[in-house]
């Protein structure tokens, strides 16, 4: 039989000690992986925290925007045709439960916060999906003119697809 502890008792060979997970390195800008559901294995990009949950999901949880289907790989020989079509980028926009996220070291300078609203989210989701496809294919295509070199590798973190 095994008791669970808070971490100040001494455990003994029968009583496992959980760790708290501490949910302040998910803060907005940070790239994600999500974990589980329809987007598993996915990289996102969280927008918005909610900590203490709100009124309808009483547990922590985020507003991610992520990649669905991420630009394929473009090389200089390719005519500006060819580049535009394989930097198409699919978005997909949803609340996920901060268990089934995994933050990763890189983080992103988007300012999604402004261009993502709750209320449009909850109503109807198709004119902000298009307003992310133009943020993220723009970012894409402008990798090369970020200043910031923490940045410009989250960047390209985020815009890579996840091998496994």
């Amino acid at each position: 039989r095994l008791t669970l502890l808070a971490p100040s008792a001494s455990p003994s060979p029968s009583v496992l000690v959980f760790p708290v997970i501490n949910m302040g390195v998910i803060k907005s800008g940070k790239v994600v992986l999500v974990l589980s559901g329809r987007f598993a294995g996915k990289k996102a990009v969280v927008v918005r925290t909610f900590d203490d949950g709100t009124s309808d999901k009483k547990f922590g949880h985020a507003l991610i925007a992520g990649v669905d289907r991420a630009p394929r790989k473009v090389t200089k020989s390719m005519s500006k045709a060819k580049i535009a079509k394989r930097s198409k980028v699919k978005p997909f926009l949803k609340y996920v439960n901060f268990t089934h996220l995994m933050p990763t070291r890189y983080s992103v300078d988007m300012d999604l916060k402004k261009m993502v609203d709750e209320n449009d989210v909850k109503e109807d989701s198709t004119q902000v999906k298009k307003d992310l496809k133009k943020v993220f294919e723009e970012r894409y295509l402008n990798q090369k003119d970020l200043k910031n070199e923490k940045k410009a590798t989250g960047n390209s973190y985020f815009f890579s697809r996840l091998r496994f």
